[in-house]
């Protein structure tokens, strides 16, 4: 019962996907992270079914591309996006770790914020269009998803916190962070399995720009903001959403199409 009660938290949570109520304790939040990268299957599956309908009626670059940059956001509802953009308003400030972690809390929108949601979907977008429109690579894409996730639950758990109270302390404080990131890690192991041996070229050069991003979020962290919080974890799930799929797009152009 606990198994389908945890599923349902981290969809509650991290989705806007109806779910049935269930009551929030630690027995559904313990393991909570390890479903996470179930989202990323959702979104993986939908884009698949985006594609379809985009080939069986003919849908032209823009609205396929627009199609899987938005599908995300709308199973999301934009929660990820969020801690995206608080995190570029304290990065471009340039003030010292205390002062950025106050920045993340500010309920207010920043004209960084804006300038760089909005530069990242417009990369996006165009990465997407200028990718190879075959059901291989939108299905490698899909494992992105589930990647980025999975990367992100990793450092959620096991990354040193920025101390202070937020949704991911809570989380921390509830999960037996022990067994779940061990859960979490071979989550990613087998997807960056997958992504290696079915994707070859394209699908190495999206792991590889996972695990920058990721190597790269543990530095940024601790030397930003004195340890990890939420919005850098989303933050690091949209950057790394990003380079993952420059770096399919790019390895896909250089071996002539092949995904």
């Amino acid at each position: 019962m606990n198994f389908f009660r945890t599923i349902a938290a981290a969809f509650a949570v991290f989705s806007r996907i109806p779910m049935p109520n269930i009551r929030w304790d630690e027995g559904s939040m313990r393991y909570m992270m390890c479903a996470f990268p179930l989202i990323g299957a959702v979104i993986g599956g939908l884009l698949c079914a985006w594609y379809a309908l985009s080939d069986a009626l003919s849908f032209g670059t823009i609205l396929y591309g627009a199609g899987l940059t938005l599908l995300p956001v709308a199973v999301t509802g934009g929660f990820h996006l969020d801690g995206f953009c608080d995190t570029a308003d304290a990065l471009a400030s340039n003030a010292p770790p205390e002062r950025k972690r106050e920045i993340l809390k500010d309920p207010h929108t920043g004209a960084f914020a804006v300038i760089s949601l909005c530069a990242y979907m417009l990369a996006y977008f165009a990465f997407l269009c200028e990718a190879p429109r075959t059901m291989r690579f939108v299905l490698l894409l899909g494992l992105a998803h589930i990647l980025s996730r999975a990367l992100s639950a990793l450092a959620s758990l096991c990354f040193p916190g920025g101390g202070g109270k937020g949704l991911l302390s809570t989380f921390r404080e509830s999960a037996d962070k022990k067994r779940a990131a061990i859960v979490v890690f071979i989550e990613c192991a087998l997807v960056i399995a997958v992504m290696i041996w079915f994707f070859e070229i394209p699908g190495a050069a999206a792991v590889f720009g996972g695990i920058v991003c990721f190597a790269y979020l543990k530095w940024m962290a601790k030397k930003q903001f004195g340890g990890m919080s939420g919005d850098l974890a989303g933050w690091f799930l949209q950057t790394a959403e990003l380079v993952m799929l420059l770096a399919a797009a790019v390895a896909a152009k250089c071996t002539g199409g092949n995904v």
